[in-house]
């Protein structure tokens, strides 16, 4: 499995790595641009409940989503600056609306970073400031006219909190198995490959220690016969060239899974019980004298047991 090499995980297009990068920035943008624009629609319904917003008003609307474009690198920090926002907006008794939007990515975001203490402590931070000023602070404390409590408001406003709780939380879980998922599946790609490389390495110890071993002795036989009986040594050199030949178009066979997937595919057959009239053959020709019966009815095994049992008969043969 190919890896991106900015990020470890999976290999993604250039464009989709521009995108992910990019999207921090994006979407602050359009928190930005919907905080403003929804809180000042907002706040024409709470003319007489809520102060005007102003020139740091409108500061503090732009400040939050101007945080969030750090999420992914400081989510510690931007959570608290956030929360601080957040805090001096409900403090200065601005109009209520769209500026939780920060708040509410900033928590996610830091949830699902695995900052859940900084999270919980910046929103509950938040909910305990909007308590105090509703609740406990004077109406000459902040700019804001007296508020009449409602308490189903109240309610409302803490469902929402735990709203934002659950929500964060359903995010957090999905994301880490979506982790364990990937780096479940990395490993067992890993398996898979030490799994072939194992059987790469068994499969051409068993062909070259046969094959070379075959060569070794009539090399042996050809040295020793080309004075005396040369009709013996060309005999003992048809059979290296012959077992040379076989070596080399098994070692390719064994190599050719490694090949490009528009590589040509192997055209000798693979090792199995119906070769081994040729493995008899070859015994022959090294001098050796040995038979073949087949009892009972011939059944095709299965694909390991089948290259497991030639490598077995090749292997006493050598």
């Amino acid at each position: 499995m190919a890896s991106d090499p900015q990020d470890g995980g999976p290999w993604r297009p250039p464009w989709v790595r521009a995108a992910k990068a990019g999207w921090p920035v994006a979407s602050a943008l359009v928190i930005a641009v919907v905080q403003v624009a929804g809180t000042a629609a907002a706040a024409r319904h709470q003319a007489g409940s809520r102060a005007a917003l102003d020139a740091f008003g409108y500061l503090l609307l732009l400040l939050g989503p101007a945080l969030l474009v750090l999420r992914r690198r400081r989510p510690v920090a931007v959570v608290a600056g956030v929360s601080a926002v957040t805090v001096a907006y409900l403090a200065a008794g601005y109009p209520y609306g769209p500026v939780f939007i920060s708040l509410v990515v900033a928590v996610c975001a830091a949830v699902q970073a695995g900052h859940r203490r900084a999270a919980w402590t910046g929103l509950g931070v938040c909910y305990l400031a909007h308590a105090l000023v509703t609740f406990v602070l004077p109406a000459d404390w902040s700019r804001a006219p007296a508020p009449r409590v409602l308490w189903w408001q109240e309610a409302g406003a803490l469902a929402w909190v735990l709203l934002v709780v659950a929500v964060a939380e359903i995010l957090r879980f999905r994301r880490e198995r979506m982790d364990a998922r990937r780096a479940f599946e990395a490993q067992a790609e890993r398996r898979r490959a030490d799994e072939e490389r194992l059987r790469m390495a068994r499969e051409l110890h068993d062909i070259l220690a046969h094959s070379i071993s075959l060569i070794h002795l009539q090399a042996g036989v050809a040295l020793e016969l080309l004075d005396t009986r040369p009709e013996q040594a060309r005999t003992a050199l048809t059979t290296i060239k012959s077992a040379s030949k076989e070596a080399l178009g098994e070692v390719r066979q064994v190599l050719g899974t490694l090949r490009s997937p528009d590589a040509a595919a192997p055209r000798g057959p693979a090792p199995g019980l119906a070769r081994l009239d040729e493995l008899v053959e070859q015994a022959g020709r090294a001098g050796l004298k040995v038979t073949l019966r087949v009892a009972g009815r011939p059944r095709p095994p299965a694909a390991g047991a089948d290259l497991t049992a030639f490598r077995i008969v090749q292997e006493a043969l050598t």
